[in-house]
Protein backbone atom coordinates (compact mmCIF):
# COMPACT_ATOMS: atom_id res chain seq x y z
CA UNK A 1 0.00 0.00 0.00
CA UNK A 2 1.19 3.35 -1.12
CA UNK A 3 0.97 6.30 1.03
CA UNK A 4 -1.00 9.52 -0.13
CA UNK A 5 1.90 11.65 -0.81
CA UNK A 6 3.84 8.37 -2.77
CA UNK A 7 4.36 8.65 -6.24
CA UNK A 8 1.65 6.79 -8.09
CA UNK A 9 3.47 4.92 -11.61
CA UNK A 10 -0.40 5.03 -13.33
CA UNK A 11 0.14 9.23 -12.13
CA UNK A 12 3.55 9.53 -13.99
CA UNK A 13 3.85 12.22 -16.41
CA UNK A 14 5.06 9.94 -18.91
CA UNK A 15 8.13 9.05 -20.93
CA UNK A 16 9.44 11.86 -23.75
CA UNK A 17 8.38 9.12 -26.72
CA UNK A 18 5.03 7.77 -25.56
CA UNK A 19 5.53 3.41 -25.74
CA UNK A 20 2.83 0.97 -24.96
CA UNK A 21 2.42 -0.83 -21.76
CA UNK A 22 4.46 -3.72 -20.92
CA UNK A 23 2.33 -7.06 -19.95
CA UNK A 24 4.03 -7.63 -16.31
CA UNK A 25 5.97 -4.30 -15.32
CA UNK A 26 5.02 -1.07 -14.62
CA UNK A 27 7.28 2.07 -16.18
CA UNK A 28 9.56 2.79 -13.18
CA UNK A 29 10.25 -0.94 -13.26
CA UNK A 30 11.72 -0.50 -16.75
CA UNK A 31 13.36 2.08 -16.00
CA UNK A 32 14.83 -0.07 -13.26
CA UNK A 33 16.21 -2.56 -15.42
CA UNK A 34 16.81 -0.18 -17.91
CA UNK A 35 19.59 1.52 -15.94
CA UNK A 36 20.98 -1.52 -15.22
CA UNK A 37 21.15 -2.93 -18.53
CA UNK A 38 22.87 0.14 -20.12
CA UNK A 39 26.39 0.64 -20.53
CA UNK A 40 27.38 3.28 -18.69
CA UNK A 41 25.98 1.55 -15.23
CA UNK A 42 28.41 -1.03 -15.75
CA UNK A 43 31.29 1.15 -15.90
CA UNK A 44 30.72 2.12 -13.07
CA UNK A 45 32.28 -1.38 -11.79
CA UNK A 46 35.86 0.41 -13.08
CA UNK A 47 35.42 3.38 -11.53
CA UNK A 48 36.69 4.89 -8.42
CA UNK A 49 34.91 5.68 -5.43
CA UNK A 50 37.65 6.28 -2.89
CA UNK A 51 40.43 3.88 -3.02
CA UNK A 52 41.92 2.66 -6.80
CA UNK A 53 42.32 -1.25 -6.10
CA UNK A 54 46.20 -0.53 -5.58
CA UNK A 55 44.89 -0.74 -1.90
CA UNK A 56 42.48 -3.90 -2.44
CA UNK A 57 39.87 -5.48 -4.71
CA UNK A 58 37.75 -5.99 -1.74
CA UNK A 59 37.26 -1.90 -1.28
CA UNK A 60 34.09 -0.11 -2.78
CA UNK A 61 33.97 1.20 -6.33
CA UNK A 62 31.06 3.02 -7.84
CA UNK A 63 28.67 0.50 -8.73
CA UNK A 64 29.51 -1.53 -5.75
CA UNK A 65 28.53 2.06 -3.68
CA UNK A 66 25.41 2.42 -5.87
CA UNK A 67 24.16 -0.94 -4.79
CA UNK A 68 24.87 -0.17 -1.15
CA UNK A 69 22.34 3.09 -1.84
CA UNK A 70 19.90 0.96 -3.64
CA UNK A 71 19.59 -1.52 -0.64
CA UNK A 72 19.44 1.46 2.03
CA UNK A 73 17.05 3.29 -0.04
CA UNK A 74 14.59 0.32 -0.77
CA UNK A 75 14.45 0.04 2.93
CA UNK A 76 13.54 3.37 4.12
CA UNK A 77 11.25 4.01 1.29
CA UNK A 78 9.34 0.68 2.13
CA UNK A 79 9.13 2.09 5.38
CA UNK A 80 7.33 5.39 4.33
CA UNK A 81 5.15 3.64 1.93
CA UNK A 82 6.66 4.97 -0.86
CA UNK A 83 7.11 3.76 -4.45
CA UNK A 84 9.94 1.52 -3.84
CA UNK A 85 9.99 0.95 -7.44
CA UNK A 86 10.61 4.52 -8.19
CA UNK A 87 13.35 4.85 -5.15
CA UNK A 88 15.26 1.97 -6.33
CA UNK A 89 15.63 3.51 -10.09
CA UNK A 90 16.95 6.85 -8.70
CA UNK A 91 19.14 4.68 -6.24
CA UNK A 92 20.88 2.72 -9.37
CA UNK A 93 21.03 5.79 -11.59
CA UNK A 94 21.93 8.49 -9.14
CA UNK A 95 25.68 7.75 -10.04
CA UNK A 96 25.99 7.41 -13.73
CA UNK A 97 27.47 10.53 -14.56
CA UNK A 98 30.63 10.43 -12.20
CA UNK A 99 33.74 10.07 -14.46
CA UNK A 100 36.99 8.73 -13.69
CA UNK A 101 39.26 9.03 -10.63
CA UNK A 102 36.23 9.42 -8.22
CA UNK A 103 35.88 13.13 -6.49
CA UNK A 104 39.78 14.21 -7.31
CA UNK A 105 38.18 13.22 -11.56
CA UNK A 106 35.29 15.63 -11.35
CA UNK A 107 37.48 18.27 -9.79
CA UNK A 108 39.66 18.19 -12.65
CA UNK A 109 37.89 17.77 -15.28
CA UNK A 110 35.16 20.89 -14.29
CA UNK A 111 38.71 22.41 -13.65
CA UNK A 112 39.51 21.95 -17.37
CA UNK A 113 35.94 23.06 -18.07
CA UNK A 114 36.05 26.13 -16.35
CA UNK A 115 39.17 27.57 -18.66
CA UNK A 116 36.06 27.69 -21.48
CA UNK A 117 33.70 29.73 -19.35
CA UNK A 118 32.09 25.78 -19.17
CA UNK A 119 31.84 23.62 -15.86
CA UNK A 120 30.80 20.14 -15.15
CA UNK A 121 27.98 19.10 -13.46
CA UNK A 122 27.61 15.33 -12.61
CA UNK A 123 23.83 15.04 -12.06
CA UNK A 124 23.77 17.24 -15.50
CA UNK A 125 26.09 14.70 -17.05
CA UNK A 126 23.97 11.55 -15.92
CA UNK A 127 20.81 13.16 -17.60
CA UNK A 128 23.00 13.83 -21.11
CA UNK A 129 23.51 9.92 -20.75
CA UNK A 130 20.37 8.70 -20.22
CA UNK A 131 18.86 11.33 -22.63
CA UNK A 132 21.52 10.67 -25.60
CA UNK A 133 24.68 8.43 -25.18
CA UNK A 134 22.99 5.16 -24.49
CA UNK A 135 21.90 4.04 -27.89
CA UNK A 136 19.71 0.68 -27.42
CA UNK A 137 16.67 1.02 -29.03
CA UNK A 138 15.87 1.72 -32.72
CA UNK A 139 12.79 4.25 -32.05
CA UNK A 140 14.55 6.85 -29.97
CA UNK A 141 18.04 7.72 -28.59
CA UNK A 142 18.65 7.51 -24.94
CA UNK A 143 16.64 5.24 -22.58
CA UNK A 144 13.20 6.92 -22.57
CA UNK A 145 12.83 6.98 -18.57
CA UNK A 146 9.83 8.81 -17.20
CA UNK A 147 9.67 11.96 -16.49
CA UNK A 148 9.75 11.20 -12.45
CA UNK A 149 13.40 9.40 -13.42
CA UNK A 150 14.74 12.21 -15.21
CA UNK A 151 13.08 14.97 -12.67
CA UNK A 152 15.09 12.79 -9.79
CA UNK A 153 18.48 12.42 -11.31
CA UNK A 154 18.99 16.21 -11.49
CA UNK A 155 16.66 17.91 -8.62
CA UNK A 156 18.12 14.26 -5.90
CA UNK A 157 20.74 16.23 -4.26
CA UNK A 158 20.38 20.07 -5.29
CA UNK A 159 17.82 22.88 -6.66
CA UNK A 160 18.50 24.14 -9.77
CA UNK A 161 16.96 27.70 -10.31
CA UNK A 162 15.03 28.40 -13.18
CA UNK A 163 16.30 31.62 -14.50
CA UNK A 164 20.23 29.68 -14.43
CA UNK A 165 19.31 26.69 -16.25
CA UNK A 166 16.62 27.17 -18.88
CA UNK A 167 17.01 23.94 -20.21
CA UNK A 168 15.78 22.16 -17.12
CA UNK A 169 12.55 24.39 -16.79
CA UNK A 170 10.35 21.09 -17.71
CA UNK A 171 11.63 19.56 -14.91
CA UNK A 172 9.60 21.80 -12.24
CA UNK A 173 12.53 23.61 -10.99
CA UNK A 174 10.46 26.05 -8.58
CA UNK A 175 9.06 22.70 -7.02
CA UNK A 176 10.58 20.52 -4.29
CA UNK A 177 10.84 16.82 -5.58
CA UNK A 178 8.92 14.09 -4.76
CA UNK A 179 9.97 12.10 -1.44
CA UNK A 180 11.22 8.91 -3.59
CA UNK A 181 13.95 11.40 -4.90
CA UNK A 182 14.86 13.52 -1.67
CA UNK A 183 15.95 10.45 0.05
CA UNK A 184 18.41 9.39 -2.72
CA UNK A 185 21.15 12.40 -1.29
CA UNK A 186 20.83 10.95 2.22
CA UNK A 187 20.78 7.40 1.24
CA UNK A 188 23.89 8.29 -0.57
CA UNK A 189 25.22 10.03 2.47
CA UNK A 190 24.55 7.06 5.05
CA UNK A 191 26.07 4.65 2.65
CA UNK A 192 29.60 6.34 2.01
CA UNK A 193 30.00 7.41 5.54
CA UNK A 194 29.69 4.18 7.07
CA UNK A 195 31.89 2.35 3.37
CA UNK A 196 34.67 4.90 3.77
CA UNK A 197 35.31 4.48 7.71
CA UNK A 198 35.54 0.32 6.74
CA UNK A 199 37.24 0.81 4.22
CA UNK A 200 39.71 3.31 5.31
CA UNK A 201 40.26 1.28 8.51
CA UNK A 202 41.27 -2.06 6.30
CA UNK A 203 43.36 0.33 4.60
CA UNK A 204 45.11 1.49 7.60
CA UNK A 205 44.88 4.99 6.27
CA UNK A 206 42.42 5.04 9.52
CA UNK A 207 42.92 3.74 13.12
CA UNK A 208 40.98 2.51 15.36
CA UNK A 209 42.33 4.91 17.80
CA UNK A 210 41.12 8.35 15.43
CA UNK A 211 37.62 6.63 14.76
CA UNK A 212 36.52 6.35 18.59
CA UNK A 213 37.89 10.10 19.33
CA UNK A 214 36.92 11.69 16.01
CA UNK A 215 33.69 9.75 15.36
CA UNK A 216 31.21 9.90 18.34
CA UNK A 217 28.42 7.82 16.89
CA UNK A 218 31.07 5.28 16.53
CA UNK A 219 32.27 5.50 19.69
CA UNK A 220 29.32 4.90 21.34
CA UNK A 221 28.35 1.75 18.83
CA UNK A 222 32.23 0.31 19.31
CA UNK A 223 31.34 0.88 23.43
CA UNK A 224 28.14 -1.59 23.23
CA UNK A 225 29.95 -3.66 21.22
CA UNK A 226 32.66 -4.18 23.61
CA UNK A 227 30.24 -4.58 26.32
CA UNK A 228 28.13 -6.78 24.27
CA UNK A 229 31.01 -9.06 23.29
CA UNK A 230 34.20 -8.48 25.12
CA UNK A 231 35.86 -11.47 23.68
CA UNK A 232 34.93 -10.77 20.39
CA UNK A 233 37.66 -9.91 17.80
CA UNK A 234 38.90 -6.05 17.13
CA UNK A 235 37.26 -6.50 13.81
CA UNK A 236 34.43 -7.58 14.68
CA UNK A 237 33.76 -5.69 17.25
CA UNK A 238 34.06 -3.03 14.60
CA UNK A 239 32.06 -4.34 12.18
CA UNK A 240 28.81 -4.33 14.83
CA UNK A 241 29.75 -0.35 15.18
CA UNK A 242 29.37 -0.12 11.81
CA UNK A 243 26.13 -2.02 11.48
CA UNK A 244 25.10 0.56 14.80
CA UNK A 245 25.97 3.41 13.10
CA UNK A 246 23.82 2.25 9.81
CA UNK A 247 20.83 1.29 11.59
CA UNK A 248 20.59 4.45 13.52
CA UNK A 249 21.00 6.66 10.52
CA UNK A 250 18.70 5.03 8.66
CA UNK A 251 15.93 4.51 11.44
CA UNK A 252 16.18 8.41 12.22
CA UNK A 253 15.68 9.12 8.43
CA UNK A 254 12.60 7.07 8.63
CA UNK A 255 11.50 8.88 12.11
CA UNK A 256 12.25 12.18 11.30
CA UNK A 257 10.75 12.09 7.79
CA UNK A 258 7.59 10.70 8.88
CA UNK A 259 7.35 13.76 11.75
CA UNK A 260 8.20 16.14 9.35
CA UNK A 261 5.36 14.84 6.98
CA UNK A 262 3.19 14.97 9.78
CA UNK A 263 3.94 18.33 10.60
CA UNK A 264 4.08 19.75 7.37
CA UNK A 265 0.26 17.81 6.82
CA UNK A 266 1.36 16.63 3.58
CA UNK A 267 -1.50 14.58 1.66
CA UNK A 268 -0.31 14.69 -1.93
CA UNK A 269 3.01 14.32 -4.00
CA UNK A 270 1.01 18.07 -5.04
CA UNK A 271 1.70 19.11 -1.35
CA UNK A 272 5.42 17.76 -1.36
CA UNK A 273 6.03 19.69 -4.17
CA UNK A 274 4.80 22.63 -2.79
CA UNK A 275 6.28 22.31 0.34
CA UNK A 276 8.78 25.47 1.16
CA UNK A 277 11.03 23.29 2.10
CA UNK A 278 12.57 19.21 1.97
CA UNK A 279 10.89 16.74 4.05
CA UNK A 280 13.23 13.80 3.90
CA UNK A 281 15.79 14.71 6.43
CA UNK A 282 17.57 13.69 10.04
CA UNK A 283 16.52 14.33 13.46
CA UNK A 284 19.05 17.70 14.46
CA UNK A 285 20.82 15.43 17.07
CA UNK A 286 21.69 12.64 14.10
CA UNK A 287 22.51 15.28 11.60
CA UNK A 288 24.83 16.68 14.02
CA UNK A 289 26.55 13.21 14.12
CA UNK A 290 26.19 13.12 10.68
CA UNK A 291 28.26 16.06 10.23
CA UNK A 292 30.62 15.25 12.51
CA UNK A 293 31.59 12.21 11.06
CA UNK A 294 31.78 13.82 7.64
CA UNK A 295 33.95 16.64 8.82
CA UNK A 296 36.18 13.82 10.20
CA UNK A 297 36.28 11.74 6.98
CA UNK A 298 37.54 15.32 5.12
CA UNK A 299 39.96 15.54 7.40
CA UNK A 300 41.36 12.14 8.24
CA UNK A 301 40.88 10.28 5.45
CA UNK A 302 40.04 12.40 1.80
CA UNK A 303 42.50 14.52 2.55
CA UNK A 304 45.14 12.65 4.17
CA UNK A 305 48.51 12.88 2.13
CA UNK A 306 48.75 8.88 1.50
CA UNK A 307 45.72 9.52 -1.24
CA UNK A 308 47.86 13.06 -2.82
CA UNK A 309 49.47 10.48 -5.45
CA UNK A 310 46.74 9.30 -6.99
CA UNK A 311 44.62 12.73 -6.98
CA UNK A 312 48.15 14.30 -8.55
CA UNK A 313 47.92 11.80 -11.08
CA UNK A 314 44.12 11.93 -11.94
CA UNK A 315 44.24 15.62 -12.34
CA UNK A 316 47.39 15.37 -15.06
CA UNK A 317 45.79 12.67 -16.61
CA UNK A 318 42.21 14.38 -16.92
CA UNK A 319 43.88 17.69 -17.63
CA UNK A 320 46.53 16.49 -20.20
CA UNK A 321 44.45 14.71 -22.00
CA UNK A 322 41.56 17.53 -22.48
CA UNK A 323 44.17 19.94 -23.82
CA UNK A 324 45.21 17.18 -26.49
CA UNK A 325 41.71 16.65 -27.78
CA UNK A 326 41.34 20.35 -27.72
CA UNK A 327 44.38 20.55 -29.63
CA UNK A 328 43.82 17.68 -31.79
CA UNK A 329 39.77 16.66 -32.13
CA UNK A 330 40.31 14.83 -35.13
CA UNK A 331 41.57 11.65 -32.65
CA UNK A 332 38.11 11.87 -31.33
CA UNK A 333 36.38 8.90 -32.33
CA UNK A 334 34.13 9.45 -35.22
CA UNK A 335 31.11 9.63 -33.23
CA UNK A 336 32.19 12.99 -31.03
CA UNK A 337 33.61 14.41 -34.17
CA UNK A 338 30.13 14.68 -35.56
CA UNK A 339 28.62 15.47 -32.15
CA UNK A 340 31.53 18.67 -32.22
CA UNK A 341 30.44 19.84 -35.49
CA UNK A 342 26.93 20.76 -33.81
CA UNK A 343 28.05 20.94 -29.81
CA UNK A 344 30.98 23.01 -28.74
CA UNK A 345 34.12 21.38 -28.59
CA UNK A 346 34.94 21.47 -24.95
CA UNK A 347 31.42 19.84 -23.90
CA UNK A 348 32.43 17.50 -26.55
CA UNK A 349 35.51 16.35 -25.10
CA UNK A 350 34.05 16.53 -21.37
CA UNK A 351 31.49 13.76 -22.38
CA UNK A 352 33.89 11.95 -24.05
CA UNK A 353 36.27 12.06 -20.65
CA UNK A 354 33.78 11.84 -18.79
CA UNK A 355 31.98 8.48 -19.83
CA UNK A 356 35.81 6.71 -19.24
CA UNK A 357 36.37 3.98 -16.75
CA UNK A 358 39.77 4.32 -14.69
CA UNK A 359 41.48 2.07 -16.89
CA UNK A 360 40.28 3.10 -20.42
CA UNK A 361 41.50 6.72 -19.78
CA UNK A 362 44.76 5.34 -18.33
CA UNK A 363 45.09 3.50 -21.89
CA UNK A 364 44.31 6.46 -23.55
CA UNK A 365 46.99 8.51 -21.88
CA UNK A 366 49.26 6.17 -22.46
CA UNK A 367 48.43 6.47 -26.36
CA UNK A 368 48.25 9.96 -26.55
CA UNK A 369 50.38 11.86 -24.17
CA UNK A 370 53.75 9.43 -23.55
Amino acid sequence: MLADYAVKVEESHGRRFPEPAHPYRNDFQRDRDRVIHARAFRRLEAKTQVFTRRYSDHFRNRLTHTIEVAQISRTIGAQLALNVDLVEALALVHDIGHPPFGHAGEKALDAAMRQHGLFFDHNLHALRIVEDFELRYAAFRGLNLTFEVREGIIKHSRDYRAEAYPELREYLLEQRPPLEAQLIDLTDEIAYDAADLDDGFEARLLTLEQMRAGVPVFERFYSEAERAYPQALEKLKFNEALKGMLDYFVGDLIRHTQDEIAAAQVRSVEDVRACPRRLAGFSPQADQERRAAKKFLYANLYSTAALDPEKDLAERVITDLFAFWMAHPEHLPVSYQEKARQEPLPRVVCDYLAGMTDNFIYEQYEKYCG
